[in-house]
């Protein structure tokens, strides 16, 4: 329905209804009313429902409407573990309080009516869910467990705190702790509980992998490919013919090397590097993969599906089929590979003072380790020795990445060096050891050459005014801002121009200056947060966190859809195939596109995060008793967090001070004992015991251990 047709016939019922003379009507009266046609009840039901949503209307039990007696307002229903729920509201900066005695039959995402409670001075606003209108969750992830004459799941989503009652007719086989897929049939109400059916049975939770695949399925990330992706795959040549060599710009006899983790599979970058007098030339190789997945096929329509790959701790869940990924599209060593290569010469000053997007053939001479180049860097004999063709290309690319480096941090680029950490599994599936994974030279000096290389592309397609998907970061919102200035001026710290937009180079400044303090940690944290998010847009409007006017993502077309669509976009260009009707197409497609790449990314972010707070909790549940020395990394009213030297973070419960009663000091951000004046400050370093861990909640709680305690 026409949106101008749709607020006419809105007004219409609205004015209807305010009519003194009015009684409340069902659908049917109602219709016969307005003389609106049966065909065309679906019509006035839509106007009806329209009403409902803008809280101008409501609708009783026996179905009759009429104008709402108190405003109602609509949104999203965010649940907490502990029973209650918070609505999010558009247009209201603050959300609205729902305690669990108002939740009704709500469940975490739904979208539901509530009205509002009065006003208490200082608290937050309250509401209770008047009317459900849609759900956002029809299946869920859990635990099954049974009982005599039916069973019922527990969600692993925290925030649904309903279980889900499963006559047994239902149950599809499953068995005490199961980890199951639920499909719900009915939600229930606030006194009976939702109702749902098996679809699938996962694995028991004691089965190796169960846990991670549970997150997986909850998340819903698609793992295994549909018969006709894997039978296109099959069908990809397992070598580059003669007839792909054809016309493209043959490197074949160039240095060039690709530079990855010992246990990477999907080769997708390559890099070649020379000198001429005060000029570098730099060569950035990507894995032509729309060779052989092309546009609207079905490799292509599952690629774009998926988004991206999924890196989890125990596996990969591919964008594409290993077929691919691991075979003609990955930059093997020794062997003919197709490429789509960005051929840039820069200056002295890390300017591009010139470059070259071209289709071309490459053959790899060496596939290097970041362990090895770093030892080759740091002048290991034997390492030097065995790639002694290659060596001199590494300092050569050392040289380089420092000027580029330099560069971006001149203009403000700002760097988060927050450690990462590598999870490792033994066969079962469980955790036998964290470590921090450390961000060498070697690994460094790709991710300068990736961004050059990303900028560079990004400016070429910008300037042509072709269809384009950028990597954009906006700037900041100065409230938050303005938040984290009042903050770090407690610590003594302080940043400009907070009342309007802020220029990156000052939060650089500000990550220079706490470097090596205390509170490193939690500022670096807080000026994280204060950011906003980086996505995928049509726009070029800029990327905040690198201070670049262009980027976008072109170097990982084997693991990202955005970098496989806009090789697309480079490949016809350069072929001179950007018509008017493409570039229509492209216009028609790639705000969707990029909005549903920006969508798959978060969520793929969300699982790794889930999989790795899980997989730590799980390795702590083994230690519980022992002692560890950590530094104090957040401080909160209920207790602060201890950060380990292996990345691993749990929290002190101030109920687990006994030497005294602690309070929270908001104007110095510590805790304070009341009797004994001993004080907990951001880090701290103290030696802690881990009291319990539980990896079903992905918690872990520490205590002060005492002195001497080993």
């Amino acid at each position: 329905m026409e949106k101008e047709v749709l607020e006419n016939r809105k007004q219409v019922l609205e004015g209807l209804m305010s009519d003194k003379q009015y009684v409340p009507m069902k659908l049917k009266e109602l219709a016969m009313i307005l003389q609106v046609p049966k065909e065309n009840r679906g019509e006035l039901l839509e106007v009806l429902d329209e009403l409902i949503r803008d809280g101008k209307i409501e609708v009783s039990k026996r179905g009759k409407y009429r104008i709402a007696e108190m405003p109602l307002l609509t949104g999203r229903l965010v649940g907490n573990a502990r029973g209650f729920g918070f609505v999010e509201v558009e247009g209201r900066e603050e959300d609205i309080f729902i305690s669990e005695s108002n939740m009704a039959s709500a469940i975490h995402g739904d979208t539901v009516q509530i009205s509002l409670l009065p006003e208490k001075t200082g608290k937050r606003r309250e509401g209770v869910v008047v009317k459900v209108l849609g759900h956002e969750v029809t299946e869920l992830v859990g635990t099954y467990q049974k009982s005599r004459n039916f069973g019922f799941v527990v969600p692993d989503n925290r925030k649904i705190t309903r279980d889900i009652f499963i006559p047994t007719e239902y149950s599809g086989g499953a068995v005490n702790g199961h980890k199951v897929v639920v499909e719900i049939t009915d939600y229930g109400s606030a006194d009976k509980k939702p109702e749902g059916r098996i679809r699938e049975i996962i694995g028991h939770i004691n089965d190796p992998g169960t846990d991670i695949l549970s997150v997986v399925y909850g998340y819903e990330i698609p793992m295994e490919f549909p018969e006709r992706v894997m039978n296109q795959a099959e069908r990809m040549p397992l070598e580059v013919s003669e007839a792909d060599r054809a016309g493209r710009l043959d490197l074949r006899d160039w240095q060039i090397v690709t530079i990855d983790g010992e246990d990477a599979k999907d080769l997708d970058d390559a890099i070649s590097l020379t000198k001429e007098g005060e000029i570098y030339h730099l060569g950035v190789h990507i894995a032509d993969v729309t060779n052989y997945v092309q546009e609207n096929s079905a490799l292509d329509r599952e690629a774009l599906k998926r988004g991206t790959s999924v890196y989890l701790v125990d596996r990969v869940i591919p964008m594409l089929p290993h077929r691919l990924s691991n075979g003609i599209c990955s930059l093997n060593q020794g062997v003919d590979r197709l490429a789509l290569s960005c051929l840039m010469d820069v200056d002295q000053k890390g300017n591009v003072v010139d470059h070259k997007i071209a289709e071309t053939v490459i053959r790899v001479d060496r596939r290097m380790s970041y362990t090895s180049v770093q030892k080759i860097l740091e002048g290991d004999g034997e390492e030097t020795k065995e790639y002694e063709e290659q060596a001199p290309m590494f300092f050569l690319m050392e040289e380089l990445a420092k000027i580029l480096r330099n560069k971006r941090k001149k203009r403000g680029s700002i760097d988060f060096d927050f450690p990462e950490s590598k999870i490792l599994l033994d066969g079962e599936g469980h955790p036998v050891e964290i470590a921090p994974y450390d961000r060498n030279t070697a690994t460094k000096i790709i991710e300068d050459f990736m961004l050059l290389a990303n900028e560079t592309v990004a400016e070429d397609f910008f300037w042509r005014e072709m269809p384009f998907i950028y990597r954009t970061h906006d700037t900041p919102d100065p409230e938050k801002i303005q938040q984290l200035a009042l903050f770090i001026n407690n610590f003594g710290y302080a940043i400009k121009n907070t009342r309007d937009e802020i220029h990156p180079k000052e939060l650089q400044k500000l990550l220079t200056k706490i470097e090596d303090s205390p509170e490193e940690a939690l500022i670096s944290r807080l000026t994280l947060r204060s950011m906003k998010r980086a996505q995928y847009t049509v726009d070029c409007t800029g990327h905040f966190g690198l201070a670049a006017k262009y980027y976008c993502h072109f170097t990982s077309p084997i693991r990202r859809y955005p970098d496989l669509e806009i090789h697309r976009i480079i490949k016809e260009t350069l072929r001179g195939k950007m018509t008017e009707s493409r570039i229509s197409h492209y216009n028609g497609i790639l705000e969707e596109v990029a909005a549903h790449a920006s969508q798959t990314e978060r969520r793929a972010d969300e699982a790794e995060r889930d999989v790795e707070k899980m997989k730590k909790a799980e390795y702590m549940e083994s230690h519980v008793g022992e002692c560890y020395e950590g530094v104090i990394s957040g401080i909160t009213n209920w207790g602060f967090y201890v950060e380990l030297p292996n990345t691993v973070e749990g929290m002190v419960h101030v109920t687990n001070l006994y030497d005294d009663r602690y309070y929270y000091r908001e104007e110095t951000f510590d805790l304070a004992g009341a009797d004994t004046g001993k004080v907990y400050k951001l880090g701290q370093k103290v030696r802690i015991r881990v009291l319990g861990a539980d990896k079903k909640s992905n918690e872990i709680d520490f205590e002060i251990a005492e002195e001497g305690e080993e």
